[in-house]
């Protein structure tokens, strides 16, 4: 497989989205794959059409940004860059977060792109120990935790799970979905935030690797990636899903909203890790200086207010206005597992290899 070969480029389209869902108040259309965050692939989604990079222009009046399929806004807002910078934006896919990241670092000898965003910090290490980059620059933000199918559990008369420990119960056997960690940004944050809550003695007196062995022994499954785990595994999805419990975000309730504006599902704060995603300049890029520019955009208001309800996570601005309900809907978690990335690079393959020695198990 070339390098370049998961790489679609495209312009002013929506791809598949991080996240959540609606039953009703809300379009489907706007949940058609996270995330996944989420493993996705490229390709034209929803019937818009992918433009090719314009070839009647000199490179330098061209932008390249890399990016995973959960990218996602409005086009008139990605003109008003190319109007106030002077530079013809493109967009390439190339898959999930997990994706863009191998992607970045095989091809940094010949970048894709001028300019990347979507890496989180599970894998930013990756970018600056490969000088894939020498910037970070956040652009969003939020909590990976699980979610529950608050209708099924009304409708079963069980209580949802206040805890991690609770998933390993006979109450909820045979009722998680998670994510693989080693494909998945959001799987390896909950993997990540199994870590921080049990370490090596914290679960019946056992580490981390024994609760995951308890989670298997007690029916729990997993996706590959987000998109999976959640439209085709987990009920409150709405698409025929069976599992009432799965890895996903704090902001997913706001997007499975009833007629009457209260969510259909919910989700468990006091277990999340706290994401960020990041852009940057890519080190070669042919127009560092459209990339700059770029930077610039992705962090000032008008795009930054856009990103709860273009791609459905928080906005790394703390000053940028929120939607009303997401107080509501769709809160930060108020004491989230964040965990120091040069942590994460130092351990990431020893916790995968270990995971996937408990779970096989």
């Amino acid at each position: 497989m070339s390098k370049r070969s998961n790489a679609v480029p495209v312009k002013y389209r929506f791809p598949m989205l991080r996240s959540r869902t609606t039953t009703s108040g809300l379009a489907l259309a706007l949940f058609v794959a996270l995330a996944t965050i989420t493993g996705c692939g490229g390709g034209s989604r929803d019937g818009n059409e992918p433009a090719h990079p314009a070839t009647d222009q000199p490179a330098a009046s061209t932008v390249t940004l890399v990016t995973h399929d959960s990218f996602a806004m409005d086009p008139d807002v990605l003109k008003d860059f190319e109007t106030s910078s002077g530079y013809s934006l493109t967009v390439l896919t190339v898959g999930d977060a997990g994706t863009l990241t191998n992607q970045l670092v095989l091809t940094k000898d010949a970048p894709l792109g001028d300019a990347f965003f979507g890496v989180d910090n599970t894998l930013s290490s990756r970018l600056t120990d490969n000088n894939v980059t020498t910037d970070l620059v956040p652009v969003t933000r939020g909590d990976v935790c699980l979610n529950y199918d608050a209708a099924w559990f009304a409708d079963k008369g069980i209580t949802p799970p206040t805890s991690l420990t609770d998933l390993t119960t006979e109450t909820y056997q045979d009722l998680l979905v998670t994510i693989n960690p080693a494909t998945s940004s959001p799987g390896l944050a909950f993997l990540l935030t199994t870590i921080d809550t049990f370490g090596t003695d914290g679960f019946n007196g056992k580490g981390w690797t024994d609760y995951w062995q308890a989670l298997m022994a007690n029916g729990a499954i997993i996706s590959s990636d987000w998109s999976d785990a959640y439209f085709a595994e987990f009920s409150g999805a709405g698409e025929g899903g069976t599992r009432p419990i799965v890895v996903s975000y704090s902001s997913s309730p706001a997007f499975t909203v009833d007629a009457n504006g209260d969510s259909t599902t919910g989700a468990l704060l006091d277990a999340c890790f706290r994401q960020t995603e990041y852009a940057g300049v890519l080190a070669g890029a042919s127009n560092p200086d459209g990339a700059a520019a770029l930077m610039e955009f992705l962090v000032s208001d008008e795009f930054q207010r856009l990103i709860p309800e273009q791609m459905y996570v928080y906005p790394a601005s703390d000053a940028t206005e929120l939607p009303p309900d997401w107080a509501r809907l769709a809160p930060l978690a108020e004491h989230p597992v964040i965990m120091d990335p040069a942590e994460i690079a130092a351990n990431r393959q020893a916790w995968l290899d270990a995971w996937a020695t408990a779970t096989a198990s």
